[in-house]
């Protein structure tokens, strides 16, 4: 791609925040402490988790850079940024993986529960630009019989045998205005740095982050989902009773809409831009429950399905309760339509350690309150 290359070295990685939690080095995937991801609703780009399957790409000549849409329409084109940029611009503010291996081992990255961010993304709607290819808006299938829309980056996967990363959504969300999928060249109002996918990159709210690809090289029209790595042998959720040697990954479609979850102190969220109804806290283990106050911007009331709401966002929650001097805390959500999370790890064990939403818990002993003793 001319003007962005996807070095095969680590020798010109960008420098990064020292108080993220580095969970590989080479790729680099780091996430903040959860005391940092807390801290405002909407999470700075330093503190906003790293995810990454090979080096960095390098921007040598923006000028030059095109992205290509090409496949099952009629004409094939190339947009430079400039153009991609003269297009509405529209904002959309739109994991647990150790705590699996604690069960029984997976394979994958370790992580913990700040692979989650909030940022403010922009850029233009990928339904607009569509349309200037001839597809119209709320599209399935194009005259030529393409039904998925491919995403492909420029950097070198291993995965890929050295190839690029590639995810696809269907083409009816693609072309959906409503669903709010966007070339994204901002975050926070700011142009996107090196590590979230400089100079342009796919946000497809509500869904995983694995189908928002980085560092967009070209986008093809295609009649089936894509079958890159990342599609076809990764990110899919299977049963416990799955393992490495009885797996056959084209029995189970590609995971896309990201499940309900929550972490004590703090945040719940759902995929598909379905909103948080209810958050429940537990100081006995689950025994009882409380219902926690719902927030997405202080003293301003919260509605899970208000048209006011963020849909793509986290929702934060508090309560107030009076800790024994030995309490398990537990927290679960329901979203809008009655999705919530599943009671353990156990029940929803994966050998690829994807998508733990299981109750978040966290054993505490209040040091505030003697502990009772006796002497016999």
């Amino acid at each position: 791609m001319p003007g962005l290359t996807g070095p095969s070295d680590y020798g010109e990685e960008p420098a990064r925040h020292p108080h993220l939690v580095i969970n590989a080095k080479e790729p680099f995937n780091a996430e903040p402490l959860r005391c940092n991801l807390l801290e405002s609703y909407i999470t700075t780009v330093d503190m906003f988790y790293k995810r990454n399957h090979g080096p960095i790409p390098l921007v040598d000549n923006i000028d030059r850079y095109r992205v290509v849409i090409n496949g099952l329409i009629e004409t094939s084109r190339e947009f430079s940024m400039a153009e991609i940029r003269s297009l509405p611009k529209y904002n959309c503010a739109g994991n647990r993986r150790t705590a699996m291996s604690k069960v029984k081992t997976v394979k994958g990255v370790g992580w913990d529960v700040c692979a989650l961010g909030n940022a403010v993304w922009g850029g233009a709607k990928l339904s607009d630009v569509l349309e200037l290819i001839g597809i119209p808006k709320l599209t399935a299938v194009t005259s030529l019989g393409g039904k998925h829309v491919e995403f492909v980056s420029v950097d070198q996967c291993k995965e890929e045998k050295g190839g690029p990363y590639k995810a696809s959504i269907p083409l009816s969300q693609a072309t959906n205005p409503l669903a709010d999928v966007l070339l994204a060249y901002e975050m926070n109002g700011e142009v996107l740095n090196r590590d979230h996918g400089y100079p342009l990159r796919v946000i497809v709210p509500g869904v995983i982050g694995a189908r928002s690809v980085k560092w967009l090289d070209c986008i093809n029209i295609i009649e089936e989902e894509s079958q890159g790595f990342f599609m076809q042998k990764d990110y899919k959720m299977f049963p416990p009773s799955v393992n490495w040697d009885n797996i056959v990954w084209s029995s189970r479609r590609p995971q896309m809409d990201f499940p309900v979850q929550t972490i004590v102190r703090g945040y719940a969220v759902s995929g598909g831009g379905r909103g948080i109804e209810r958050v429940d806290l537990s100081i006995d283990g689950g025994k009882t429950w409380i219902e926690a106050s719902r927030y997405q911007k202080r003293d301003v009331p919260y509605v899970s399905d208000d048209i006011q709401s963020d849909k793509w966002a986290w929702v934060f929650f508090e309560a107030t309760v009076n800790l024994p001097p030995y309490a398990e805390i537990v927290v679960k959500a329901v979203d809008v339509a009655a999705n919530v999370q599943p009671e353990s790890v156990e029940e929803i064990w994966n050998l690829r350690g994807v998508l733990n939403t299981s109750w978040h818990r966290v054993r505490v002993r209040n040091a505030s309150l003697p502990i009772a003793s006796s002497n016999l």
